[in-house]
């Protein structure tokens, strides 16, 4: 998984948060060392970290973050005056978490790394993203072709409503960022997130994308490509490789991992 895959960071957790139940769980969770906009270096960590030790952890890493994440998702549940029904522990969610973890990796691959990578193997090693939380391997859609349809069917299903949409846009303008940094950036990110988000996301999102922005897009991603590939490949690779160093650091030293 190229490093520069984090760029996409924010378009990802929109596309998990557009689902209904998973939006509400964050927007109403009150698991405040997780929240990204009281925490936010802590939560980047933890969730570059997950993917890390998803993608390239051991079996013995992904044990060990499956029960620091299933600690901190015990207490996500929604209440009666939530909108919706939700546990951070239904495999359904986890389900839909993994596939846009398992998408983002797919179009990223095509934009940044290697467009022959994605194969039928690789889906099925996608797998992990779901089994290193709760969701049961057999879950996962059986074939690419499956994953598809199951990927087109939620999307087609999603709506989004102003609560969820006010806080993704605040997630893509990187509000959760000091105020400063975020009216400095925030046009920006606003920008790179619509820009890296699949179609049917700017649409149920109301973001508009013009084709000149389109063409700012491709620019930026083609320089990007070629720095990156100038790198060296422990650069290529940051900053996954080393939050799974750190994870394993702070798994032999018995620190928490969320």
């Amino acid at each position: 998984m190229p490093g520069i895959s984090a760029l996409a960071g924010a378009a990802n957790v929109i596309m998990q948060l557009a689902l209904p139940a998973v939006g509400y769980g964050v927007a109403e969770s009150k698991v405040d060392s997780g929240n990204l906009f009281k925490h936010p270096l802590k939560r980047g960590r933890t969730t570059l970290a997950y993917l890390a030790v998803a993608v390239n952890g051991s079996p013995e890493d992904r044990k060990a973050y499956r029960r620091a994440v299933g600690h901190s998702h015990a207490r996500v549940r929604s209440t009666e005056s939530s909108p919706v029904k939700y546990s951070a522990f239904d495999p359904t969610l986890q389900l839909w978490v993994a596939a846009c973890l398992y998408k983002g990796w797919e179009d990223l691959q095509v934009l940044f790394g290697d467009p022959a990578a994605v194969t039928e193997e690789a889906y099925q090693q996608g797998a992990l993203m779901g089994t290193t939380l709760q969701m049961p391997r057999d879950m996962w859609p059986a074939t690419r072709d499956d994953f598809q349809q199951y990927w087109d069917s939620t999307v087609s299903a999603l709506e989004i409503d102003d609560t969820i949409r006010d806080l993704l846009v605040s997630i893509a303008r990187f509000e959760f960022l000091p105020k400063p940094v975020s009216l400095l950036i925030g046009d920006f990110g606003l920008f790179l997130t619509t820009g890296f988000l699949p179609p049917e996301f700017r649409e149920k999102m109301d973001l508009t994308w013009t084709p000149r922005q389109q063409r700012l897009f491709d620019l930026h991603n083609r320089i990007a490509r070629n720095l990156v590939e100038r790198l060296p490949k422990p650069l290529r690779a940051f900053p996954f490789n080393a939050y799974l160093w750190d994870t394993r650091r702070r798994i032999k030293a018995g620190k928490p991992l969320t």
